[in-house]
This record gives structure tokens, C-alpha cells and sequence, in this order.
């Protein structure tokens, strides 16, 4: 069966316990993307992570590993979602899935262990990780962060099979960024035949 998994990003401490803020897997464009692909069929998952604002590369994995991941499953990711999705292919080389997609994906491209993530993204991109997808696009937009930008090249010089979508003013791909719940170009990148 074709099933989904949204990946959300890192929030701040406060956005994390902001009882006026929702919990990172409805925000932004990601419940409109899980609908819209449910309509279509597409069993589709937006865990939440715990302590999100503080992530924990090995409490992530454990709570990704609960879904059903195989030759069919689209993985997205946002921003450190997006960096968890390359560094779990990379390290998972038996495992072939479906699309991936990663929008704004990042990676701590300053490899500071003091900062929000620590050693969450201390790994090694597989360069042969593309090979073990239906296909991999990354999206990325000209006014985001100087580190997601770098995020995306340090994985374009490893990926160079991955498809790269380049969005004028889409910012860091949020709904204060964009202004809007829906994103239907990702929902076309999920839905588009390899």
C-alpha cells in the first residue's frame, strides 16, 4: 500500500510549549498536504517528534521507525526534517522507499555541537542514497537562510542525481513566509511519476 511521512522541522523552545501555536506536525503547509494526499489514496503519517525544539537524533529515529517504510512510501521533509530524512537514508542502506522530497532541508552546516542539535547531524551523506529512492528533489528558495542555503549545496556536491527546485520568495517555506496553508507544488513533486 502507497503510505506518506511528513517530517516537521525544529521549532523554538517557546513555539514548542505555546499553547496559542499548533504542535509542529499541523503547522504550516502539512496538515493541507496530508489531506491532499489521503484524498488520493495515500495512507499518509505526520508524527510528532518529541521535544522538537531540542532534537535527539536517536529519539527521532525510534519514533520514525514506527511507520511502515518501504519501495512505496513518501518521505517529506522541512528544514531539520528534511536533514533527518539524508542522514537516516544515508545511514540505512538496505531500506529502498519511494519520493523523497526535502524542502529547505537543514543539516547544521556550521557543524556547531553547542548548537540546538548538537551532533544530531554528525554523519556522512551517502552519496548512493538517491539510487535507493524513486526519485529525490530538494526545494529551496532564494531569500532563505544563508544555512539552509548551504545545507542544500553541501547535499547537491554528494547527491548528484538529486532534483533541485529553485523557488523565488517562498522564504524558509512557512506560512509566515508564504503567506498560505497550501503548497500544491510539493503535492505535484509527491504525486508526479519518477
Amino acid at each position: 500500500m502507497k503510505n506518506a511521512i511528513i517530517l516537521h522541522g525544529r521549532p523554538d523552545d517557546w513555539e514548542y510549549y505555546g499553547l496559542e501555536y499548533p504542535a509542529q506536525s499541523n503547522s504550516h503547509w502539512i496538515p493541507w498536504l496530508q489531506k491532499q494526499l489521503q484524498a488520493k489514496d495515500i495512507f499518509t503519517q505526520t508524527p510528532e517528534m518529541p521535544l522538537s525544539f531540542r532534537p535527539d537524533y536517536q529519539i527521532w529515529k525510534k519514533e520514525f521507525e514506527r511507520y511502515d517504510i518501504g519501495p512505496e512510501t513518501i518521505m517529506v521533509g522541512h528544514s531539520c526534517g528534511g536533514g533527518f530524512l539524508a542522514r537516516w537514508l544515508s545511514e540505512n542502506k538496505g531500506v529502498k522507499v519511494g519520493k523523497v522530497v526535502l524542502v529547505a532541508p537543514w543539516l547544521n552546516p556550521e557543524d556547531n555541537p553547542k548548537s540546538e542539535t548538537g551532533v544530531f547531524f554528525h554523519f556522512g551523506i551517502d552519496p548512493e542514497l538517491v539510487n535507493r529512492t524513486a526519485s529525490l528533489a530538494i526545494f529551496v528558495s532564494d531569500d532563505d537562510q544563508a544555512t539552509i542555503q548551504k545545507s542544500v549545496e553541501i547535499i547537491k556536491s554528494k547527491l548528484n542525481d538529486a532534483k533541485i527546485r529553485q523557488f523565488n520568495g517562498y522564504g524558509h517555506f512557512t506560512f509566515e513566509s508564504m503567506k498560505t496553508t497550501e503548497f500544491p507544488e510539493l503535492l505535484e513533486e509527491c504525486l508526479k511519476s519518477a
